[in-house]
């Protein structure tokens, strides 16, 4: 695992960015996990303004409201049209989301695993990390190996979503369909964008803290390749700051990233 501070919002997001356009440019036919949430919707805006080529994509979202149908603006799939899928060149038939809809989630669950891995398992999955520490909807005491399954949302995930919702925490959906944290795991290579200051303590948690359930994001410490990108206020409260910042300067893969860094 590999800690990437950066000195403000702004540049995390613009490296978050600049990693994902260079994936896509080595290989136009990548295999992307996606995310949603407020700091990934900046990310989106500098990839379309790069005008990145989409067409040869496909990507696989990590989660999706139980209940709520494609076209309902507080959808992640509407999120993704309007935040990305709108503003590229991409197939819709290569952007898949988990079935919020299906009548049997269990199925649709198992519809999703087979989707992934017939399309080669997921070259780059982007991350963010809630309040509770989940990655996806991974509320805590997610099992570290699960799978695609529903889970019931914790009242501190549906407050931290209720912006999409006017606000109203108890308008959020009860449940979602999301990718599990071994599904997660199953991917090449992961990059966790979090940033702000009420992140700071569960991002510590999720680096530099034991392996836990409680932590679902803890996980990522299992990874043979995965890249946490933070501005100052999310790194505030890591221990090993100087050697993550050490790190960064002398290997030299993140010479084309220092005026991010």
């Amino acid at each position: 695992m590999e800690v990437v501070i950066c000195p403000e919002r702004s540049k995390a997001t613009a490296l978050t960015a600049r990693l994902m356009a260079d994936r896509i440019a080595a290989d136009p036919g990548i295999v992307l996990g996606l995310a949603t949430g407020r700091t990934m919707e900046e990310v989106y805006a500098r990839v379309v303004e790069a005008g990145v080529d989409f067409s040869a994509c496909t990507t696989f979202n990590l989660d999706e409201y139980v209940g709520l149908p494609p076209d309902d603006p507080r959808s992640y799939a509407a999120y993704m049209r309007k935040h990305l899928f709108d503003h590229v060149t991409i197939d819709p038939a290569h952007t898949h989301l988990p079935d919020g809809m299906s009548d049997d989630l269990k199925a649709a669950a198992l519809i999703y695993e087979r989707t992934i891995a017939d399309a080669g398992g997921i070259d780059l999955q982007l991350l963010g990390i809630g309040v509770s520490g989940h990655i996806g909807f991974n509320e805590p005491l997610s099992a570290l190996r699960s799978r695609t399954r529903d889970k019931i949302l914790t009242p501190t995930t549906r407050e931290q979503n209720a912006g999409m919702f006017g606000g109203d925490a108890t308008a959020v959906p009860k449940r979602a369909l999301t990718m599990g944290v071994g599904t997660i795991l199953d991917s090449r290579e992961l990059v966790l964008l979090a940033c702000g200051t009420a992140k700071a303590q569960v991002v510590a948690r999720a680096v530099e803290g034991p392996l836990t359930s409680r932590i679902s994001a803890s996980a990522i410490q299992l990874h043979r390749s995965c890249k946490v990108i933070l501005d100052e206020e999310a790194a505030a409260a890591l221990q090993d700051r100087d050697y993550y910042d050490f790190v960064c300067r002398n290997e030299e893969k993140w010479d084309p990233y220092r005026r991010y860094l």
